[in-house]
């Protein structure tokens, strides 16, 4: 199979997006299996398709398995174990991709290095990641998502990643870790696996929960607020964020991201920029230049009013500090809209809460949310059942000059908010 892959290396999973010579692998799910498109693939230029029932193993470039899941990862393993580079694999709760990306902008200023598209970072993204690494390679850098137990663990056995980051370790996945205590757990088996391979670790020293964490692993380099081997803080976070490093190098990068917490997310990028060698220019452009895209951290123009737009995803912890953040802003006509929360099971309408106490906090001009265990919490607010509704509301205020949060779960789909305003 290797052989293969080394003949036609690209591999694809959807038959939309397959380009002639692609690997097809027939992926299956609880809604789909994709061995009944084999011939579709080849027909429409796949080189081989990988299959695993039997009955469709109608062509000398169908290959037989026993799971196509598992040859995809296994084979990503051994595409992996050809590398002698720095494979660093980012998980967290909150940031890791906007942190995958700034790490691989200050990266690929020096380097060659490859990394996950947008946010492929489960089961079958990574080994696609993986599988995308060319023989030219200097660096790679993988996104680990995650929201159960052992599946970090498993990542790491075909990752199998030298260095490692945990963003941080918050409210987000309940439903299926359990408790904050189960997040920790299962966020840090890839402290876990950097510990038995003597591996490098990045970690934030002003979280003391992340200090204990990674205690044993024989190569840690800190980055924080004080007291570790990148120091730097915020020095303005209106419009954007500007950070001062003070230790490890002395910069100003004057960033393009919306609020300070993102701060953790910059001096994590110069923490591996400056352990890996990128001269400090470099990582300075290279954290300037970053434009933040895919409703990440997004500071939007529309008519006379500017809105932070950050509704790629959000848990308590995210919610909390993108509240926060847009409150200590400048301006007087600020109107917060959020969706729903998602995946937090026993914990949601209590979480739900919470914010809406949060929100109570501050002088708003005005509070619209959104959809799921909104709706089913006590609040003073406007309450709308989806997000166009939300933005037709919000279109037929006619603000002028006013700042606009818009944040929610990505199911909710709080971007399309945008899609009514002029």
């Amino acid at each position: 199979m290797y052989q293969l892959f080394l003949e036609h290396p690209s591999v694809q999973t959807d038959t939309r997006k397959l380009k002639p010579g692609d690997i097809f692998f027939a992926l299956k799910g609880p809604n789909f299996n994709a061995n009944t498109l084999a011939e579709k693939a080849l027909d429409a230029g796949a080189s081989y398709a990988v299959i695993d029932e039997a009955d469709y193993h109608t062509s000398d470039r169908t290959i037989l398995v026993d799971d196509v899941l598992t040859t995809l990862q296994q084979l990503a393993q051994h595409h992996r174990r050809q590398f002698n580079i720095p494979f660093i694999a980012i998980t967290g709760s909150n940031g890791k991709t906007t942190t995958k990306e700034l790490i691989h902008a200050v990266l690929s200023a020096h380097f060659i290095t490859y990394t996950t598209q947008g946010n492929l970072n489960n089961h079958i993204g990574i080994p696609l990641t993986i599988l995308r690494v060319k023989p030219d390679a200097q660096m790679a850098v993988v996104e680990m998502g995650a929201n159960h137990p052992k599946e970090i663990e498993g990542y790491c056995k075909y990752a199998l990643p030298s260095h490692g980051l945990i963003t941080n370790t918050g409210k987000a996945h309940l439903e299926g870790f359990g408790s904050l205590e189960g997040v920790r757990r299962a966020k840090g088996e890839l402290y876990d696996f950097l510990r038995s391979r003597e591996g490098t670790a990045f970690v934030m020293n002003d979280y003391d929960y992340l200090r204990e964490m990674s205690a044993g692993i024989p190569h840690i380099v800190s980055y924080g607020t004080a007291d570790a081997d990148i120091v730097g803080h915020a020095a303005e976070s209106a419009p954007f964020l500007s950070v001062d490093i003070t230790r490890g190098i002395q910069a100003t990068i004057k960033t393009k991201l919306v609020g300070d917490y993102n701060l953790p997310n910059v001096l994590a990028a110069v923490a591996v920029g400056v352990h890996f060698g990128v001269p400090q220019q470099k990582i300075v452009q290279a954290l300037e230049n970053y434009q933040p895209s895919n409703s990440r951290s997004q500071l939007v123009k529309k008519g006379q009013n500017s809105i932070i737009l950050d509704a790629y995803n959000a848990n308590p912890s995210s919610m909390t500090a993108a509240i926060q953040n847009f409150a200590a802003m400048p301006g007087d006509g600020k109107v917060v809209m959020l969706g729903a929360m998602m995946e937090l099971g026993n914990d949601s309408l209590t979480e739900h809460e919470h914010l809406v106490h949060l929100l109570q906090q501050y002088p708003w001009k005005a509070v619209a949310l959104v959809g799921g265990d909104f709706g089913r919490v006590s609040h003073p607010f406007r309450y709308f059942p989806d997000a166009l509704t939300a933005g037709k509301w919000l279109s037929e205020q006619k603000l002028s000059e006013s700042q606009i949060l818009i944040k929610g779960s990505r199911s909710m789909g709080m971007e399309k908010v945008l899609e009514t305003l002029e």
